[in-house]
């Protein structure tokens, strides 16, 4: 099993989006092992985003992901990376097709809801910024009822 961070972003909680989105990834079979609300500071979102440091766009970057609380939700499946990825959709909302999060919920490029990991070692570097105190271990009992285990 993966497991791989989502932020909700400012727009997507100001929008009240949080339990839409949350219930999107569940039903599509993950299993949430960290939640949190948080205002990210400063810090956080440097080392976050560190990759895009230098880049234009990255203080605006910054900027947004300061302006108000995000939704940290660390989730576990087979494959989970791609499939977060296919469910957010493009990065912009216009171009996102129906049936993603931007897809239905999103119009912009900037204003793009949600952020998910990229690959593997993104999501434990991600993870470990996120929820450094470690994620909920629990047995899931519904996991035989979302992969074929046999």
């Amino acid at each position: 099993m993966e497991t791989t961070l989502v932020l909700v972003k400012p727009d997507g909680v100001q929008r009240g989006l949080v339990g839409t989105i949350l219930a999107r990834l569940e039903r599509k079979g993950l299993q949430l092992v960290g939640l949190k609300l948080a205002r990210p500071p400063r810090a956080l979102l440097e080392a976050h985003y560190a990759v895009h440091q230098g880049k234009g766009f990255y203080e605006s970057l910054l900027a947004f992901m300061g302006s108000g609380p995000v939704v940290a939700v660390a989730v576990r499946g087979a494959g989970a990376i791609a499939v977060v990825r296919g469910l957010m959709g493009p990065t912009n909302g216009a171009e996102a097709p129906p049936a993603t999060l931007r897809g239905d919920f999103g119009l912009s490029r900037s204003f793009n809801l949600v952020h998910g990991s990229d690959g593997p070692g993104t999501a434990a570097a991600e993870l470990a910024l996120w929820f450094p105190e470690g994620l909920v271990e629990w047995e899931w009992n519904a996991l035989r009822w979302v992969y074929d285990l046999e």
